[in-house]
């Protein structure tokens, strides 16, 4: 059984890691591996993001993922499925593969501190290991991440949270400097 990516939900993400497209092997991703296995990522979940410190010695990276957002198409496949979210199987991403809706991630964007100067640094990787173990043991949050379900909670919440960005053809520029 592989320690990775052994739920169809966690395997979308695992491809984040090891894409089968890949022309030769990757030499950070057993090591990548090993950091994830041993404890040392700890990461947040917070919306499509995943904030997260990698310890490697005594270095420490801070690494930050933004998936992309699900198709509106993907949003409502989800929304007939007659499984609750939080009992989400493999049977459910078959389900969904059928009606022709992928719901694999997309990287929005990544982060890393390290010096590496390189798009896929081996904090990223172990980042990506770990996020696809917490998707292997928690199914729904693929989901979460992808934003399933903030739509309507952002429709019905005025009370929370400021928007952290504002598109800027909705700023008054007379209201916003005062009279």
């Amino acid at each position: 059984m592989n320690e990775f990516g052994y739920t169809a939900w966690g395997k979308d993400f695992l491809r984040l890691a090891e894409p089968l497209a890949s022309n030769r092997p990757e030499s950070m991703l057993p090591r990548a591996r090993s950091i994830a296995r041993n404890g040392g990522v700890t990461v947040t979940f917070d919306g499509c993001e995943a904030r997260a410190t990698v310890h490697r010695g005594s270095e420490a990276s801070v690494v930050s993922v933004e998936f992309g957002a699900m198709t509106r198409e993907l949003s409502s496949a989800l929304a007939e499925l007659t499984t609750a979210p939080d009992n989400l199987g493999d049977g459910d991403h078959r389900t969904l593969l059928d009606a022709g809706q992928s719901p694999a991630p997309t990287l929005a964007g990544s982060d890393c501190s390290c010096r590496a100067r390189s798009a896929r640094c081996l904090h990223l990787l172990a980042v990506l290991y770990t996020v696809t173990r917490h998707v292997d043991e928690t199914p729904v949050l693929a989901l979460t991440l992808q934003g399933y379900g903030r739509e309507s909670a952002d429709a019905t919440d005025h009370g929370g949270p400021a928007p952290r960005w504002l598109p800027i053809n909705e700023i008054d520029p007379q209201a916003f400097y005062g009279d």
